[in-house]
């Protein structure tokens, strides 16, 4: 182990490579990589929340007003969420899980029909395809049911055929998908996933870095996804070192930045910097829990709660209640003496930032 590299210098470069100084919305989403989504709006959805820390003057429900002219698409990597089309050759050709290919296998003709329809109309809204072809309702992955229509839109798009070309209300709108990108070998396609994946969360626990290698070579033929890891490891990409107990990896051509501030941030429960639960808890030494699906009963943090961020260390929590109000909990005794007094300072500016932010233009 390098004697430069402590805990203290690894939390400060996670902090300072993923929370970048603000761009605008493409370039946002373009140098993240990929921006995780979630439909939960407490008190906005995820995107949203990721991307108000990175983007200069955002406001909620930007993404979704402004989709429709950006550079951009929605898709499936590890989970869902939003890419610069950059990267739309890296997720596609993809297989299909085998509960998708049933599915689709089980419905053909349907299949068929919306297809047809697809091809006869500039973009297709779930609620009109319902009604046109009057298809019923089927049990949905949730275990609830959906329109079959609607399912039938979400096997296709899952299968690279159709593309969101905007959102209403939240509601993905589809339309055949136009591929402009040029097709990419599949060693090519998971050098460059894997180098999407080390970007945005790195500096990461190994561990945790090949799960989700595993994860992306699981649905993608042509090469060992692990494989090729290691293979970037031994062409010097990728530095890995043991710092403490844990092994992480980070790109080989960056330093570390080890930038510092007097900033308090109310970030979401899935934002790069604190979505890997394991180094959260290597880094900031308490155990954070996202609760929203935890009975009321059992919840230690909340429903939503946003993790709080002063300086590189992770001291506690936010829930945003009705109104706007604001609760907030501590996993240790607050900053005192004047550190506290710019503490104060810090997070009434963080505030007044967030009610700003949930003011829709």
């Amino acid at each position: 182990m390098s004697a430069a590299i402590t805990v203290d210098a690894l939390r400060r470069y996670a902090v300072s490579r993923s929370l970048f100084p603000p761009v605008d919305l493409t370039t946002a989403v373009q140098q993240l990589g990929y921006l995780q989504a979630d439909p939960i709006r407490a008190p906005a959805r995820a995107q949203d929340l990721i991307l108000r820390h990175r983007v200069a003057d955002y406001r909620v429900d930007d993404l979704e007003r402004n989709y429709a002219e950006l550079p951009l698409f929605e898709d499936s990597i590890y989970n869902y969420g939003f890419f610069h089309q950059d990267t739309m050759a890296l997720l596609h050709p993809r297989n299909a899980s085998q509960r998708l290919q049933t599915f689709m296998a089980a419905h053909a003709p349907l299949r068929r029909e919306v297809l047809q329809y697809l091809q006869t109309h500039v973009e297709t809204h779930p609620r009109e395809l319902e009604v046109a072809l009057a298809a019923g309702r089927r049990t949905n992955g949730w275990g609830g049911s959906s329109s079959a229509t609607t399912l039938i839109l979400e096997g296709l798009h899952r299968e690279g055929r159709v593309s969101v070309c905007r959102r209403e209300s939240g509601i993905r709108v589809y339309a055949p998908l136009k591929k402009t990108a040029r097709a990419v070998s599949p060693t090519a396609r998971a050098d460059g996933l894997i180098r999407l994946m080390v970007n945005l969360y790195a500096p990461s626990p190994l561990n945790m870095m090949l799960r989700l290698v595993k994860v992306m070579g699981s649905c993608r033929s042509g090469a060992d996804y692990v494989q090729r890891f290691d293979l970037m490891v031994k062409r010097g990409e990728f530095c890995i070192e043991k710092i403490d107990h844990v092994r992480y990896v980070w790109p080989a051509s960056e330093s570390m930045i080890l930038g510092e501030n007097n900033t308090v941030r109310l970030l979401a429960p899935f934002d790069p910097v604190v979505w890997d639960r394991q180094r959260f808890e290597h880094l900031w030494g308490w155990a954070y829990r996202f609760e929203a699906y935890t009975p009321a009963a059992k919840r230690k943090l909340g429903y939503y709660a946003l993790p709080m961020l002063w300086q590189d260390r992770v001291i506690g929590w936010a829930n945003v209640l009705p109104g706007a109000r604001i609760e907030f909990g501590y996993t240790q005794k607050k900053p005192g003496g004047v550190e506290g007094k710019i503490f104060k300072r810090e997070l009434d500016l963080e505030v007044d930032r967030l009610r700003v932010f949930l003011t829709a233009r």
